[in-house]
Order: structure tokens, then C-alpha cells, then sequence
């Protein structure tokens, strides 16, 4: 995750938060370069815990590809309820833990 700053948060729309940039494409897949998206810390943090570099690179590229997944959904509408001063500890999925 690169330079933090506050503002609002691409992916859950949350106001007043924490940001990083998230590479839609990853770096290490050639996304230097590429689209960003200022995205809070958790949700930052859980597009990470539930998908490798791959996954993400293959079908999780764009801001409705993030909100369309099936996974991520359902925490974007429980953070969304989130006040934006609450600290959460994200963990990596039991699927995820099992890849590299």
C-alpha cells in the first residue's frame, strides 16, 4: 500500500477516511503504470486477504468488478455502516491462507 492521505474511499464510498492507492491491475502483474483507486485501509486490506495477485489480475481489475464480487459485496455493505474512526482487523480468508 502507497502513501496514506484522507479522503473518500472509491470502493465503499465511505467520507473522511484514512486512503491508499490500490493498483486495479497489480504491480507485479504490470500495473505500475496503471488505473489506481484511492481505497480505505479495510477495504483495501480485504481485496488482499481474499485474493492473491492472480485472482485480482485475472477478474477484479476495475471499481464494478470490486463491487460485483460476491465476496467483496457483502463487506462493502457492512463497512459502509462502519463509523470511518473504527480500527478493524482484516485476516487473510481459510481460502486464501491455502495459496501463495
Amino acid at each position: 500500500m502507497e502513501g496514506k492521505m484522507m479522503g473518500t474511499c472509491e470502493l465503499c464510498g465511505r467520507q473522511m477516511v484514512e486512503t491508499t492507492v490500490h493498483h486495479l491491475l497489480p504491480k507485479e502483474m504490470g500495473g505500475t503504470f496503471g488505473g489506481t483507486a484511492n481505497l480505505c485501509i479495510p477495504c483495501h486490506k480485504q481485496i488482499h486477504a481474499l485474493y492473491t495477485n492472480e485472482e485480482i489480475a485475472v477478474r477484479l481489475t476495475t471499481l464494478p468488478e470490486l463491487r460485483g464480487d460476491e465476496k467483496l459485496s457483502s463487506f462493502i455493505r457492512w463497512i459502509r455502516k462502519q463509523p470511518s474512526t473504527k480500527i478493524m482487523k482484516i485476516r487473510k480468508s481459510n481460502e486464501r491462507k491455502r495459496k501463495k
